[in-house]
């Protein structure tokens, strides 16, 4: 026979203490054994249950919720009933902490928040803390504890269908990308959309998060036909959507990839369409996210000037907020519309800046994608600067940092760039070598070595 949830509340209830509870809820409002428990109960029933010699019922705890005047899950477990509240209101104010480039201040507010959940059994709200946790220390680009803040908060939510574990699910996914694990993070929001269509769970808000987070690592591996598929899937759901801050996610996740489409105009509208959601709500970080990627639309159009604007907009603003992770990213970027334009030696130092020095910002742990690109493009300027010893040693330190990615292309042009190095100083067996190896990570446009992609749900 199933146990209702008010009947587990008092057994809970009776092994934590509620005959103490009653004792002293009674003796503060000046109650009687006698007044308590008319006119269902007798005295005699209130002093076996304050003596802890009786489990009351869940009728009996109504009862006694009503007479004292609280709330049955107050007089169940002890909790005071405005505890939720309060923990709910401040996990905002440390969001809005976040969104306003914050992620610092919004961690000691957090840890906080986390101990007073964890000391009254809150269990989703100590999830939800742990979610916004890895939140911030993805922004201050620590990845191994965002990873096991998002892990936590999916052990906690293990029992809850697959909707309400999705925020920490697409967390951990975003970790294990920056991280450099693109397959992984690919694995993880794949493997989440099949179990949705699978068990008829087409929650739209749910589909909309994982498939704009899934557009990513889809783009870095080179599956752009996967990543354009959830791109309109995920625009086609968009007028379910209530939820502001995911309708801006995910125009920023589809600008990406138009942008590998070639077209830049519905991208641009994208990006346009965030920004303007991001203002309304104040979340700065994801706005100078907005400015990156129209960066780079500007750069990919040729209009170099306006890029540079774009790029130093958004770094200034990631700088503030000590995203230091995305900072760097963004400087590669930046290096590069710097190297196009023909500043090489200020390209140069930025790169450095960026890879060198204790607490580097990129490397295999951290955005290796990214680390790559930046010995890429010092290679590139090394070549022009004619040190081919110097340009050899960063492309091979780039293959050392793609290697075991998944980013198909991005080693395919590394070993390119290497081989005709080679060639052009007649090494010639060497530059085969490398041309082989990036023609064996070469995949076919829009394929990957990922398998079937996720089944899409009859909308």
């Amino acid at each position: 026979m199933a146990t209702s949830s008010t009947t587990r509340g008092a057994e809970r209830a009776a092994d934590t203490g509620i005959g103490a509870r009653v004792q002293r809820l009674r003796t503060e409002q000046g109650l009687t054994q006698r007044q308590l428990a008319e006119p269902k109960y007798t005295a005699a029933y209130i002093s076996t249950l304050e003596s802890g010699r009786v489990r009351p019922s869940a009728t009996a705890l109504n009862h006694l919720a009503s007479r004292l005047g609280v709330s049955l899950d107050e007089l169940a477990t002890g909790r005071p009933a405005h505890i939720a509240t309060e923990l709910r209101l401040r996990l905002t104010d440390a969001r809005h902490l976040l969104g306003a480039g914050d992620p610092a201040e919004a961690t000691e507010l957090l840890r906080e928040l986390l101990a007073a959940a964890t000391e009254h059994g809150f269990d989703e709200e100590r999830a939800d803390t742990l979610v916004a946790l890895g939140d911030c220390a993805l922004d201050l680009g620590e990845l191994t504890e965002a990873r096991e803040s998002f892990e936590e908060a999916e052990r906690l939510l293990a029992g809850e269908p697959l909707p309400r574990r999705a925020a920490a699910l697409r967390g951990r996914a975003v970790a294990h990308l920056l991280a450099g694990e693109l397959r992984y993070s690919c694995y993880l929001l794949e493997s989440a959309l099949d179990e949705l269509n699978k068990s008829g769970l087409h929650d739209p808000d749910a589909l909309v998060l994982l498939h704009s987070a899934a557009i990513a690592p889809y783009m870095d591996m080179g599956a752009y036909a996967r990543a354009a598929q959830s791109a309109e899937f995920a625009l086609a759901l968009a007028p379910s959507i209530s939820d502001p801050a995911l309708v801006a996610r995910m125009h920023r996740g589809v600008a990406r990839a138009m942008i590998a489409e070639g077209r830049s105009a519905e991208a641009d509208a994208s990006l346009t369409k965030a920004q303007e959601l991001y203002r309304q709500l104040h979340i700065r970080t994801e706005l100078a996210h907005c400015h990156w990627m129209r960066g780079y639309v500007r750069a990919q159009d040729g209009d170099l000037e306006a890029a540079e604007s774009e790029l130093r907009t958004a770094r200034d603003m990631l700088a503030s907020g000590r995203a230091q992770l995305f900072t760097a990213q963004v400087d590669v970027e930046l290096a590069d519309v710097l190297r196009r334009r023909g500043r090489r030696e200020e390209a140069a130092e930025l790169l450095s800046r960026t890879l060198d020095g204790i607490g580097t910002a990129l490397g295999p742990e951290r955005g290796a994608v990214h680390a790559a690109g930046a010995h890429r493009l010092l290679g590139m300027i090394a070549e022009e600067d004619g040190a081919a010893e110097d340009a050899e040693r960063h492309y091979c330190e780039a293959l050392s940092l793609l290697e075991n990615s998944g980013a198909a292309g991005d080693l395919a042009d590394i070993c390119r760039l290497l081989g005709d190095l080679l060639r052009r100083e007649d090494r010639i067996d060497a530059a085969l070598d490398a041309y082989r190896t990036g023609l064996g990570h070469r995949a076919a446009p829009g394929t990957t070595t990922l398998g079937p992609g996720p089944a899409q749900p009859t909308l």
